[in-house]
């Protein structure tokens, strides 16, 4: 039993974020004390002291860095905004139940927009500068309709329409005779309380294609604000970008074969890209190999055939990320520009180049 215990810590992507975010208490205690109990003792002894510590879900095994929309918009938030931290794995939630969270000269903070407020006050960061006080309002607005809307139809695809693939994602520190049964587990108590969390948020009392027409309505709606923009606000980066990207990757990389996916990378082929844009600047070394379209240079395909694996426990900082946007790519290592000379980052690049040119061998 102590050797079931010590596999089943907590690394189990969105389970605890589904219980911290739907404020299970009782459930998420015990798992807490399960994970508690087992955590390696270097890991309790990090200092936060003029670091920032990102608490987030362990990585799935599929090569996204996170099954939660939210961890993985805190995450990108830091890259953008340039911040190092250090990743830290443990599965402990919050005092207030949140994941992600964050430790900086000892001070904790949890909850995506109090940790941005908390960042802003402190560092001095503001991703949101250029905007004026009606696009602050079209962003929290837009914001609201990702987080408390948008989220919960993909929430209804991951864990209930779409269990069996998620679960082969989710990532069991230790393997072994057990992590097949855990996942199971997990995955099946999950479900129930994704089904009842939404029935009491009221969406849930849909029926399932009702569910995945509201689904489409939030992703046109993404699709229709961005339009041939870069980024969603205008050409510049702000807060939203990595929200909306948090969101958006889920349907880009985690749901196989499900109507999300199917949209986002047919009709609405701007989110897509807006996705790939962002993929590549912000998250240099996560590569999807399951991808038929080719955005790298021909140059850079066969060193791109050993991929860097995901962080784990370590400092990360891309000082560059706000050079002058207008200035040539400086990044040899992290190509900018496609075969055809197109930089990734524009808004206006034709997938058919891509889909067009033969795969290196």
């Amino acid at each position: 039993m102590g050797q079931l215990c010590r596999k089943s810590q907590i690394h189990c992507g969105c389970f605890l974020h589904l219980l911290s975010h739907l404020h299970f208490s009782s459930l998420a205690s015990d798992a807490l004390t399960l994970e508690s109990a087992h955590l390696p003792r270097k890991q309790q002894e990090i200092d936060s002291k003029d670091a920032i510590i990102l608490h987030q879900f362990a990585r799935p095994n599929n090569g996204v860095p996170s099954l939660s929309p939210f961890c993985l918009k805190m995450e990108t938030y830091l890259r953008m905004a340039d911040l190092p931290y250090q990743n830290y794995f443990g599965g402990k939630l919050s005092a207030q139940g949140k994941m992600p969270w964050i430790e900086y000269n000892h001070e904790k903070v949890s909850g995506t927009e109090f940790i941005i407020d908390f960042l802003e006050e402190k560092l001095g960061v503001n991703l949101n500068k250029n905007l004026g006080p009606h696009e602050r309002a079209i962003s929290r607005a837009v914001t609201k309709m990702v987080e408390e809307h948008f989220y919960w139809t993909l929430a209804y695809c991951q864990w209930v329409d779409n269990l069996n693939e998620t679960r082969k994602m989710l990532s069991l520190s230790g393997g072994g005779p057990f992590s097949n049964l855990l996942r199971w587990v997990v995955c099946h108590i999950t479900k129930g309380i994704v089904k009842r969390e939404m029935h009491g948020h009221g969406i849930g009392r849909f029926s399932e294609e009702e569910i995945y027409m509201l689904m489409e309505k939030d992703m046109r709606s993404l699709a229709g604000l961005l339009g041939d923009k870069k980024y969603i606000m205008g050409p510049k980066l702000s807060t939203l970008d990595a929200t909306v990207f948090g969101h958006l990757a889920q349907a880009m990389w985690t749901l196989p074969g499900t109507r999300p996916e199917r949209l986002i990378k047919g009709e609405l082929i701007n989110l897509a890209m807006y996705c790939e844009r962002i993929r590549r600047k912000f998250w240099p070394e996560w590569h999807h190999d399951d991808d038929n379209t080719i955005y790298e240079s021909e140059e850079s395909c066969e060193g791109s055939k050993t991929h860097t694996p995901l962080l784990d426990f370590s400092s990360y900082s891309r000082t560059e990320t706000f050079e002058d946007e207008g200035a040539e790519n400086s990044f040899s290592r992290t190509p900018d520009t496609d075969f055809t000379g197109h930089s990734l980052f524009d808004s206006d690049v034709d997938l058919d180049d891509y889909t067009d040119h033969e795969q290196c061998k």
